[in-house]
């Protein structure tokens, strides 16, 4: 009954978190859709003019600008979206016609499939080079010292063309563009994705690496790994399941914020290898002065940092109790 009720209460306390998160998301939302709204409408450019072409006159693009809504003042073509967009219909793109919710929601399988990859790359190589440098002494910590500063020096796009070039147009183990869906092929799915996923997963790598070491030097420094040694514990047994889940936080936190670098990270990686994603979606629509796509992938990206750190609170509360209970 007592396990029971401490259970329970803990519950409690996480659920608090959870919402009071949730509700603080409310405004974000709000605030990036207006921002976005505003600067995409100062940007250079005519969607009027791209969809007519260059040889249109200035009454045929004056007529389609007051078709599309374009000729609103910006806070009612505002007020139009975010109506629509509290409704779940985000619209349809101003130069193809199709609908934004269609027509990002098959890319947004793309990115995500990309990050979450990039990011547990990242994750897993980055805690056990982390581990090793914590533990093996002076070469393992410069060798990760030195990685951390050319991963963060070397661009992610740059170092995607390196591997288009050197694993796919010398070597020719992996394609150097295209994305295949998993139930198509599951084999050719992987394939496509080892170099992206390589590419964007470097950086990341890199600094958890770094703060995994970190974290753990000053976990081992503690009294109850040497208690822990002392009662004859097995050394991976200490690392790994006591040392590592205390020194795990921090560690969560990096990740938590390597996955939305790499969104950013995305944009360029998806134009260098031809994937179909929000990035290069994002790109286009950029290009075009498509306020609505352009709109929605901003949402979309919103939402998914949102995830994300909801994801790393819960991930505080079961690695933290203090946590909790100051929700």
């Amino acid at each position: 009954m007592l396990l029971f009720g401490v259970n329970a209460g803990l519950g409690k306390h996480m659920l608090r978190l959870i919402v009071r998160r949730v509700l603080w998301s409310a405004p974000l939302l709000f605030v990036v859709s207006a921002l976005t709204f505003v600067l995409v409408a100062l940007m250079p450019g005519n969607p009027a003019q791209t969809i007519l072409g260059g040889e249109a006159s200035a009454a045929q693009i004056s007529a389609l600008r007051r078709q599309l809504g374009l000729n609103q003042p910006l806070w009612e073509q505002y007020w139009h979206w975010l109506h629509r967009a509290l409704s779940g219909n985000l619209g349809s793109s101003l130069v193809t016609g199709q609908s934004v919710t269609s027509l990002l929601g098959s890319r947004l399988t793309v990115s995500l499939t990309l990050i979450i990859g990039g990011t547990l790359v990242a994750a897993v190589i980055g805690v056990l080079f982390g581990v090793w440098a914590a533990t093996s002494g002076g070469v393992a910590r410069r060798v990760v010292e030195v990685g951390s500063v050319l991963g963060l020096a070397v661009p992610n796009f740059w170092l995607g063309l390196v591997l288009i070039e050197a694993f796919a147009v010398r070597i020719r183990a992996f394609p150097a563009s295209g994305f295949v869906t998993f139930g198509s092929d599951p084999a050719q799915w992987l394939r496509s994705l080892v170099l992206p996923v390589t590419a964007i997963a470097l950086s990341g790598m890199t600094v958890i690496a770094v703060q995994t070491r970190d974290s753990m030097l000053d976990v081992l420094r503690r009294d109850f790994v040497r208690v822990l040694q002392a009662n004859g514990i097995p050394m991976r047994s200490v690392l790994y399941r006591h040392a590592l889940r205390n020194a795990a936080i921090p560690v969560a936190t990096v990740v938590g914020t390597t996955f939305i670098g790499l969104l950013g990270a995305s944009v360029l990686v998806e134009s260098v290898f031809a994937l179909p994603g929000l990035g290069s979606e994002l790109t286009i629509a950029s290009a075009q002065h498509d306020i609505p796509v352009i709109q929605g992938a901003v949402l979309y990206f919103t939402l998914i940092v949102i995830g994300v750190n909801l994801l790393v609170d819960i991930a505080y509360g079961l690695l933290n109790p203090r946590v909790r209970t100051s929700a």
